[in-house]
């Protein structure tokens, strides 16, 4: 019966991006090759320290096929795997929490005020107040970017499909998005490319902002925003009666709808 033993010199290394190990056996026992073969495919493992068997080799070393013995030097090589294509409907998904930058006017609350002498005025938590304005600052706001790379078949991805994208780009969800409330989300574009003639890769960017209630800006209270609505303040000269000064506080606050609403079902990525 034909076996098959390691040799005491067998499993080569190579390290480094491309790491291989190769085995070699001595086959004893069959003058047939294809016997021999088969023996050596199935007594050798597929896989072998994370790397997989590549290719194995069988060298006479005599055949006697009259009496049926022979006896093979064998060779069986591991490499490291390649990186699997992404197949149709398949994804991927990255995202950062970076934030995003926002002027404001308003602070959440006044920690401390200081005057020269006498009271400082109360400007209600208006911040950089000058004569004739309010200047603000620029602060950093949660804004949650993320994105979602598809790969859609070449059928799905039709002249029609590419007008949806673009007609949707800078729009904001109107329904329950990826976890999001409606409002929250807004789609900042697609860009794909075909991979040979059968399907597409296609990455689609979003930016989340959180709906708030609840807002306070000075004495006004009880301001409602969707995220991607904008809210500013009307400031007015009032009488400060601590500090006996005409000071600019906020009389007003406005929230604004500068996004349309889109369906994002149009996307074909789910929700």
């Amino acid at each position: 019966m034909p076996t098959l033993t390691e040799r005491i010199d067998s499993r080569e290394w190579t390290t480094g991006d491309k790491p291989t190990v190769t085995m070699h056996y001595i086959l004893d026992g069959t003058s047939d090759d294809l016997t021999a073969k088969t023996l050596l495919l199935n007594s050798t493992a597929t896989q072998y320290d994370g790397l997989v068997r590549d290719e194995c080799s069988l060298e006479p070393i005599f055949v006697d096929t009259a009496t049926g013995r022979g006896k093979w030097e064998c060779r069986v090589r591991y490499v490291a795997p390649e990186e699997k294509e992404p197949e149709v409907g398949e994804s991927s998904f990255s995202f950062d929490t970076g934030g995003g930058t926002q002027h404001i006017t308003q602070s959440l609350s006044t920690i401390a005020k200081y005057a020269a002498s006498g009271t400082a005025p109360d400007f209600k938590g208006a911040i950089g107040v000058t004569h004739d304005n309010v200047e603000g600052v620029d602060i950093t706001v949660p804004v949650y970017n993320f994105s979602e790379t598809h790969y859609l078949d070449d059928a799905l991805v039709t002249p029609a499909y590419r007008g949806t994208l673009f007609n949707l780009t800078g729009k904001v969800n109107n329904a329950s998005f990826k976890g999001l409330a409606a409002g929250e989300c807004l789609f900042l574009g697609a860009s794909g490319s075909k991979r040979g003639t059968d399907d597409w890769e296609i990455t689609f960017r979003f930016a989340a902002s959180p709906n708030r209630t609840g807002i306070t800006v000075g004495p006004i209270t009880g301001i409602a925003k969707k995220g991607w609505e904008y809210l500013w303040v009307r400031y007015a000269d009032t009488e400060d009666p601590a500090s006996n000064t005409l000071v600019k506080q906020p009389v007003a606050a406005y929230v604004e709808k500068v996004y349309e609403d889109g369906n994002f079902v149009g996307l074909g990525i789910g929700t």
